[in-house]
């Protein structure tokens, strides 16, 4: 048998010797191919090469196939027209009443800051500081010849307040609920994501000094610091949303401000069913390897609701096990009582005193926990955390960055090899194929939606390649007017190889089911 699936000798060779590709054609119903070529008339149409295996593309009008090849060529290049000479504006610029609030705001703030006391102030809540404000306004605005209408008043109170408890203008963009990515480019130009599309908000900041001062109060609020000499800062907000910050000298069009915000209403693996993001085979078979105390790892690229998906797994962890949860900056929210969040700490200005995600994995190993979960692999601490789910630390979970399960396990062999660990690559293979039991791949897809595009089974070794297998697959296969892709999540029907760990406990026969 060659490489190519056929059979060496007379049959698979034509008269010079070489392999025929292209000759003979397939037979129809049985019949042997005619020798004499009868009239036109009688020839039957030729069935593609490939047989069932490669299905013809359904026919099209002679008459009309140029008309409708060129009408889509034209198509296509009258979007790239129009995309090339297009003129996006990319600052917002405030109108009307808005910009009559923000221009009073401007000259009753340094007025009110001097009536008053900042650490009473902070003492107060959003309503009562409200209250305390109102008269001290109408005074500042009477001294400054100013009428306001009921409206402007209170638009006033809230921008007022805003700025000087809460996040300024970011704190709109915060309360509401469909925006789930702030990107703020420096003061003028900030832009927010809304079911998976980017658009520009309608807000901008005063000056640099005016984000920078806003940057400081995020940071601040979890001890980190943002300056000159530390650039760079990972914070979170009380509601546990992730918050990267980077400022002059690095970020050239001043300092950036990205929001990652997370539901209110922790998601399940329900929720994310109904969502669209899988099958309920493909929820059930999660639920069953969350429960089961399955090794899982979730890859996908930025974005892609890899946390989203993380929290919605840890509802299946059983209320009586002990987890610990190892991150950079704290953003996972299970949803279990016995839960203790662990967060590294960053290097202080003598560049000493990191405590980094390494030492705190090897230091929950101390801990008595039953799983050990890591917001996010991204180097050498991949070898701790494997090492953990080979000693007794069964269910534990990770996410790291890649576009396929099998791209995700080339990953964790790069990231073990950038360590210290003086160990062959086979070894390291190996490791990983007797550690991981599933890889959940999710991904945003370019209409937005995130979709579960597979789960993959890591069966072990053959040889020095990885073997997986394939449980759940989603597949493109049209896309509507409006954009939206439309997809099947199809099953591979192949018994699974963790059946084992699911039978142990009680669920082999649903878990069977699920993926068959």
């Amino acid at each position: 048998m060659s490489a190519f699936g056929r059979k060496n000798g007379i049959a698979g060779t034509s008269s010079g010797g070489r392999p025929s590709f292209g000759v003979a054609r397939p037979m129809r119903n049985g019949e042997a191919p005619q020798a004499a070529s009868p009239s036109p008339a009688a020839v039957p149409m030729p069935m593609p090469m490939g047989g069932d295996q490669f299905p013809p593309l359904p026919p099209m009008d002679p008459v009309d196939a140029p008309a409708n090849a060129a009408s889509l060529k034209a198509d296509a290049l009258t979007r790239l027209a129009d995309r090339a000479n297009g003129v996006n504006e990319g600052n917002y610029q405030a109108e009307g009443f808005e910009a009559s609030v923000h221009k009073i705001k401007e000259q009753v703030l340094p007025r009110l800051l001097e009536r008053v006391d900042p650490e009473a102030a902070a003492t107060l809540t959003k309503d009562e500081l409200s209250e305390e404000f109102r008269p001290i306004i109408l005074e500042v605005l009477a001294e400054l010849k100013v009428t306001l209408n009921r409206r402007e008043q209170f638009a006033l109170e809230k921008v007022l307040i805003d700025e000087l408890l809460g996040f300024g203008p970011l704190e709109e963009l915060l309360n509401d609920p469909d925006v789930s990515d702030i990107m703020v480019n420096g003061p003028e130009q900030t832009y927010i994501e809304k079911k998976g599309k980017l658009q520009l908000a309608p807000i901008r900041f005063r000056d640099e000094s005016h984000l920078f001062q806003i940057a400081q109060r995020i940071v601040n609020q979890v001890g980190r610091r943002v300056d000159q000499t530390t650039p760079l800062a990972d914070a979170r907000l009380k509601d546990g949303s992730r918050v990267n910050v980077i400022v002059p000298p690095l970020s050239l069009r001043g300092t950036a401000i990205s929001i990652r915000k997370f539901s209110e209403k922790p998601i399940t693996l329900d929720m994310l069913r109904d969502f669209g993001s899988m099958s309920d085979k493909m929820c059930t078979a999660l639920k069953i390897a969350g429960a089961c105390r399955m090794n899982i790892v979730i890859s996908g690229g930025t974005g892609s609701g890899k946390t989203t998906m993380l929290n919605a797994l840890s509802k299946m962890i059983d209320p009586g096990e002990r987890v610990l949860t190892i991150e950079d900056a704290a953003e996972l929210r299970l949803q279990q009582p016995h839960w203790l969040p662990l967060e590294t700490r960053p290097p202080n200005l003598e560049g000493q005193g990191a405590i980094t995600i390494g030492d705190l994995v090897k230091n929950a190993l101390r801990m008595r926990p039953d799983r050990i979960i890591l917001g996010e692999i991204r180097g050498a601490e991949c070898f701790d955390l494997l090492a953990a789910m080979n000693t007794g630390h069964d269910g534990s979970m990770c996410t790291l960055h890649a576009n396929s399960p099998r791209e995700c396990l080339g990953r964790m062999e790069n990231m073990i090899m950038m360590g210290d660990i003086k160990i062959p690559k086979e070894a390291i293979s190996r490791q990983i194929a007797e550690s991981v039991d599933i890889i959940v791949q999710v991904k945003r897809l370019r209409d937005g939606s995130r979709r579960t595009t597979n789960i993959t089974e890591v069966i072990g070794m053959e040889g020095d390649v990885i073997v997986t297998q394939e449980l759940f697959k989603f597949e493109y296969l049209d896309e509507t007017e409006e954009g939206k892709i439309i997809g099947e999540f199809r099953p591979s029907g192949l018994r699974p190889y963790t059946l084992e760990k699911a039978r142990q406990f009680g669920f082999d026969q649903a878990y069977l089911e699920a993926c068959l």
